[in-house]
């Protein structure tokens, strides 16, 4: 806490820059003006806040009168939800019918046009450098941010650069000709000391790729660009800032600045932005003021309080990490005060840029700078363009020097930014809206944020609510958290694991039945798709003995395993799951190696494994007690489950950990005994699920291991009479194949066999005319070749709408050229090697079909060792073509041209399997449309198709793709179990007990 004394005169001088801007508003809270209006409306109006500002956001690709209208009706029709702004304009239009809806299109265009010229100081460079000279004859500096985050391809990456460079030419023939600002006697230099020419740049926009996961190729590949605008801001004497982003690249970025730093020892205007409301900056602060100071150069820290707490907090919680952002507004301004104190404290090192529009925040580095006699040189106050003009008013009063971020660009990119402000200045902890829109006391706005800390906690303490509980006493469930390559050692365990994994390749794998390792004289070898003279692992092959007598084994031991109580078997998959966790990045480089996944590919396998682990142990508790069924008095009716027997477990090589594990510990914790045959090319992979039931102390014959090659086993295994159930995931042909011979019933047979059967997916992803394509390009490119395609719920299957096909083919086109192919072991490359040989040959044939009935949009290269396949992008495809209709299962995009979103649906529908889905839509009409229409197990809404998480999306289709089971659901285990029903005459000689819940008399 803020020393009293200090606290004192900052609160003072708080209060006499209030008075200075008494009866001021920003334009942004003007009643009297359109935005105004709404802005009021929609800090009145939850529901019509969300609607205005996703309106807002999809605005910019409303490209023709219809589609401006369809959306002004589909996000505004209910007009009690619209301010009288808008629903006075919407009864006009409905009355003036086609006349007025195209007046009220003029005016909401016109409208968002001027709200977003509000935020953004041009469109162009002729158009932002005059008004930023007008800036200039108010006393104001800027710094110039050009608009584009979401950068696509290498050649979007060059705009943006180029962008950049073009500004700084135009600068180049008129800064010297600025009059500097302040009365220092220096004609080049504003304030005395900067630099007139100022710019601040978003270091992805310059790498269409970055990502923390290829840590160094990112760092690289941003600084390639960084170093052409560096060298550009330095000839015009100019000052350059690196922007901060999403806390996912924050390290890329704070390590592309260091680098361009030492190359530049010399030049103190280099400056980095860090974020106040990201907990790391208590670290990262001390820590680049101590690099700067071991280096002895001087550098510049623009401080913010931090743009994307919602995207952060979101991301986080969706992937069980720890949120990197603090919680409580107030702390953020808590951080922000000693991280300004401390750089103010370094100011011989360190050049401090205070960004703020809190008056609280200002007036504290105003009185902390006066306390530690920092001089005016050292330090400066920034603000947004278009937000705020009285603080910007009165810090130029009394501080002097006073710089406006301004942003320039088109009005897409430009969108993004006005949406991020509006949600900003909006919030109920927004400090401008507190002050000028709802005038809240000037003490409450000035008090020291710890104070409101504590407060706002122990508020929080009051309404805590109680902890959950999960069955059985565990914790409920929760999704294991996925790899996080934001952390330094999560990046650096890859490469440890999968050098250790080396050096234990081309073991020799047994057999484990009934509790022994088993030695066969018929073995497989494993090897590296992407290296295939690597063995992994040379493996035992069951055939019909061995088969046999595993078989014999499970039958034996599910007596005992049957009549173990629930909650005891439950407990095994609790223990199992913990040593998976425990050797999670081991496991991932296996499946590096074994089967070509990428890093966060391989690390997702082994989460979903563990999460199907957790989930179904709970289940199984759940379902374990028996439930009372009826509630008529003199009888109990109870209805529980017991399990199948011996049940054979047939598991694919695309997800070798997460769905062989899924299924087998399905039928053990339902009671069955399982017989596992893993794929031939994964069962390494495989015989970690031995070591970690082994580990569980699973009883003996619970669950058997068995790889073999399918013709010499696979019909015996299905048609063995001992077998109750079958689980198999693979393709629609073996699927349908073990259905038909499951059907048979053979001597000594006693049940129908149940088959739980997951098979393949011609998946498609529809794109509708208002889509958002920064969002729609890099998940359909991610869900068409991420692990190379080969997965049931890839996307194989893009349909576009003809209004934007050809901007998002070029961008999709554009982004693939960019991705790079080779080995999986290394970060930087997209894509890896295919299964195997033989994958290989089917994949190649089915582009060449691709070739044939349609025309290549792209292929990329590919190295000449290994069984690797060219990314391929085929346009000019129709519902009736082979690669329309057929699973290929590698990493062929067909490309389709819908005329509009009912023939969208239409095609997507119309192949045979029903798997997965997606569209990226911003058409609440056409989302409700597709919810209804568009029927497929798995349906997607503006996100990628694949990557499905146990307990969130369970994972299943109909039709050819399978028999309606949802792996990861609450009704999944049902399938591995009868379900009994015992009823008991509880009247005795007239009398019959009252049970609580009895229908009873009152």
């Amino acid at each position: 806490m803020m020393n009293s004394e200090l606290n004192s005169k900052v609160v003072g001088r708080g209060k006499e820059f209030f008075s200075t801007i008494s009866g001021e508003k920003p334009s942004l809270f003007n009643k009297g003006a359109w935005m105004g209006k709404v802005m009021d409306w929609s800090m009145k109006n939850e529901t019509f806040k969300i609607q205005m500002f996703r309106f807002v956001d999809v605005f910019p690709s409303l490209t023709t009168g219809k589609l401006l209208t369809d959306h002004i009706r589909e996000y505004f029709g209910e007009e009690k939800d619209m301010p009288p702004v808008l629903s006075t304009g919407a009864k006009v239009a409905g009355m003036l019918g086609s006349f007025g809806g195209a007046v009220l299109n003029k005016v909401l265009t016109t409208n968002i046009q001027e709200m977003a010229r509000q935020f953004v100081v041009g469109e162009n460079t002729k158009e932002a450098i005059k008004n930023m000279e007008k800036l200039r004859k108010d006393g104001f500096a800027f710094v110039v941010d050009v608009l584009g985050e979401a950068t696509l391809s290498e050649h979007e990456a060059d705009v943006y650069m180029n962008t950049y460079l073009e500004l700084l030419d135009s600068l180049k023939s008129q800064y010297q000709d600025w009059k500097p600002l302040g009365n220092y006697g220096n004609a080049n230099l504003d304030w005395g000391h900067a630099p007139k020419v100022n710019v601040a740049i978003k270091p992805t926009a310059l790498f269409c790729l970055a990502n923390p996961q290829d840590f160094e190729g990112s760092v690289e590949a941003i600084l390639k660009r960084v170093r052409i605008i560096a060298k550009k801001v330095i000839e015009l004497d100019g000052f350059l800032c690196i922007d901060m982003e999403s806390y996912r690249h924050k390290d890329i970025i704070l390590e592309v600045y260091k680098r361009l730093k030492l190359e530049y020892p010399d030049y103190d205007q280099l400056g980095i932005v860090l974020q106040a409301y990201l907990v790391d900056t208590d670290q990262d602060l001390p820590a680049l003021l101590k690099w700067a100071r071991d280096n002895k150069v001087k550098i510049s820290i623009r401080l913010v309080k931090g743009a994307y707490w919602d995207y952060e907090t979101v991301k986080a919680k969706q992937n069980d990490w720890k949120i990197p952002v603090w919680t409580i507004k107030a702390e953020s301004d808590a951080a922000y005060e000693r991280q300004a104190r401390m750089i103010l404290e370094n100011a011989d090192i360190c050049h401090f840029a205070c960004a703020s529009h809190n008056i609280r925040t200002i007036s504290a580095v105003m009185e902390m700078a006066r306390e530690l006699k920092v001089s005016d040189d050292r330090y400066e106050f920034q603000v947004l363009y278009g937000m705020a003009e009285p603080v910007r008013k009165g810090i130029l009063k009394v501080a002097g020097r006073i710089r406006l971020y301004c942003p320039y660009g088109d009005m897409v990119p430009g969108m993004g930014y006005l949406v991020r402000r509006l949600l900003e200045n909006t919030a109920n902890e927004s400090f401008l809206r507190q002050s000028f829109a709802e005038d809240a006391q000037i003490e409450r706005l000035l008090e020291d944020p710890i104070v409101t800390v504590e407060r706002e906690k122990a508020a929080r303490a009051a309404k805590q609510k109680p902890e959950e509980k999960g069955p059985g006493g565990l914790k409920p469930f929760f999704n294991e958290a996925m790899v996080d390559f934001t952390r330094a050692d999560h990046r650096a365990e890859f490469p440890k694991q999968i050098a250790a994994v080396r050096q234990q390749l081309g073991k020799n794998y047994p057999l484990f039945i009934g509790g022994k390792e088993v030695k066969s004289a018929d073995t497989l070898p494993s090897v590296n798709p992407a290296k295939p003279s690597e063995v992994v692992g040379v493996i035992c092959q069951a055939g019909t003995k061995e088969v046999g007598e595993a078989i014999a084994a499970a039958k034996s031991a599910f007596p005992a395993w049957r009549d173990t109580a629930p909650a005891d078997r439950a407990q095994y998959l609790i223990k199992a799951a913990a040593i998976a966790r425990r050797r999670v990045f081991e496991l991932s480089a296996w499946q590096v190696l074994e089967i070509g996944k990428q890093w966060d590919q391989a690390y997702a396998d082994v989460t979903e494994a563990i999460d199907f682990l957790e989930y179904y142990a709970r289940e199984m508790i759940k379902l374990g007690k028996p439930k009372r069924v009826g509630n008529a008095p003199g009888e109990l009716n109870h209805y529980f489950y017991e399990p199948k027997g011996v049940a054979a477990v047939i598991a694919p090589w695309n997800f070798p950990l997460a769905i062989g594990m899924g299924m087998a510990s399905a039928a053990i914790v339902a009671g069955n005994c399982v017989v596992f045959k893993p794929s031939g090319i994964t069962s390494v992979i495989g015989w970690h699920m031995v070591e970690i039931f082994r580990e569980a102390g699973l009883p003996a014959g619970v669950f058997n291991y068995t790889p073999g090659r399918g013709s010499v086993m696979g019909d015996y295994l299905v048609d063995s009479p001992d077998v109750s159930l079958i689980a198999f995931t693979g393709s629609m042909e073996i699927g349908l194949r073990i259905i038909d011979r499951a059907a048979k019933v053979y001597p000594g047979q006693e049940n129908v066999k149940k088959i739980v059967c997951e098979m393949g997916g011609k998946n498609a992803i529809i794109i509708d005319d208002d889509a958002d394509l920064d969002e729609a390009v890099p998940h359909v490119l991610y869900s068409a070749f991420g692990f190379q395609g080969q997965k049931c719920s890839a996307c194989s299957r893009v349909i576009v709408l003809d209004a934007v096909y050809d901007k998002f083919i070029e961008r999709l086109v554009s982004m693939a050229k960019a991705t790079l192919v080779g080995p999986s072991e290394d970060p930087a490359n997209y894509m890896g090697a295919v299964a195997d040989d033989k994958a290989m040959k089917t994949i190649l044939e089915y582009a060449e079909i691709g070739k044939k009935e349609g025309h290549v949009l792209y292929e990329s290269k590919v190295p000449s060792e290994g069984y690797f396949v060219p990314m391929t992008i085929i346009g000019g495809i129709k519902p009736e073509h082979r690669i329309a209709q057929e699973e290929i299962f590698g990493p062929v995009l067909a490309v389709m041209r819908a005329k509009d979103f009912d023939q969208a649906i239409e095609w997507a529908n119309s192949t045979k399997f029903a798997l997965t889905g997606g569209v990226f839509s911003r058409s609440p009409e056409h989302l409700a449309q597709a919810r209804r229409e568009f029927r497929v197990g798995n349906l997607y809404l503006n996100r990628n198709n694949t990557g499905a998480l146990v307990g969130r999306q369970p994972f299943g289709g109909s039709r050819m793709s399978g028999v309606g089971t949802k792996a990861g659901g609450p009704d999944y285990l049902l399938h591995f179990m009868d379900p009994r029903v015992v009823t008991e005459n509880t009247m005795r000689r007239g009398f019959a007990p009252v049970e609580e819940d009895d229908d009873w008399v009152a």
